[in-house]
């Protein structure tokens, strides 16, 4: 897949010191596009500052843990001040919580999933909407799972913090219609990250595709070019056989 150019363009990525978001944020930069890249590991996400410089591209490093609502609530006036817009989300940042049936689900647990894979998608949304609607095409791209419909057995919170994600981007992608501004939710499927590793331990990460393979999807989708809107995507359905 060739890749757009996003020269001038200006990408938010969440979850960016490891796995997918580490990937894309890197593929982003590449493609030229400055990449502010958020997560909670400063040691993550220098490397991926390296491994941008390296390739000539520009990134913004945010160490910012989502459990924290006042950093998300100033994020956008942050860069208002800086960039003035914002051209691309890539909201991908998640934790898994436990594997466990739903009664023996500790509240602290649950609470956690809930804040990180929900309500902070919701600050987001509430923070960045005026950034993405100054973007002469701006494009948000949500990570959900599988599990949000299937409901699978022992994954409770974690099934049920996608459903409502996928709820809400999909209720705000209906506000927006009339406007310059795309939003998808993708669905990656098995990937060889850290958090498929935690929930599948006997799996073979071998047998898995890299997060790598992943990411020109998400330049695509988050490029001005992509006219995308409302949908879940699957990368096994609709990219894997263009990497």
């Amino acid at each position: 897949m060739s890749s757009p150019d996003l020269k001038g363009r200006v990408t938010l990525v969440t979850g960016a010191s490891r796995g997918i978001g580490y990937a894309a944020a890197l593929a982003l930069a590449k493609a030229g596009s400055h990449v502010i890249a958020l997560a909670r590991t400063q040691g993550g996400l220098e490397d991926l500052d390296d491994a941008i410089r390296a390739a000539g591209g520009e990134a913004t490093l945010v160490p910012m843990d989502l459990k924290q609502p006042d950093g998300l609530d100033q994020l956008g006036s942050i860069i208002n001040d800086r960039f003035g817009k914002l051209d691309g989300l890539l909201s991908n940042a998640a934790v898994l919580g436990e594997i466990a049936p739903a009664p023996h689900v500790s509240l602290k647990m649950w609470e956690s999933v809930m804040t990180v894979n929900l309500t902070a998608n919701y600050r987001l949304i509430r923070s960045l909407d005026p950034l993405l609607r100054a973007s002469d095409a701006g494009r948000a791209v949500f990570v959900t799972s599988s599990v949000a419909a299937s409901r699978k057995a022992y994954w409770s919170a974690y099934a049920a913090s996608k459903a409502g994600m996928e709820a809400l981007v999909q209720s705000y992608a209906n506000e927006v219609e009339p406007t310059n501004l795309k939003i998808t939710l993708v669905d990656p499927g098995r990937t060889r990250t850290q958090m498929r590793a935690k929930a599948m331990p006997g799996e073979d990460p071998s047998a898995l595709p890299a997060p790598a393979e992943l990411a020109p999807m998400f330049v695509d989708l988050l490029s001005p070019q992509s006219n995308r809107h409302n949908e879940i995507i699957s990368w096994r359905s609709e990219y894997a056989d263009l990497t």
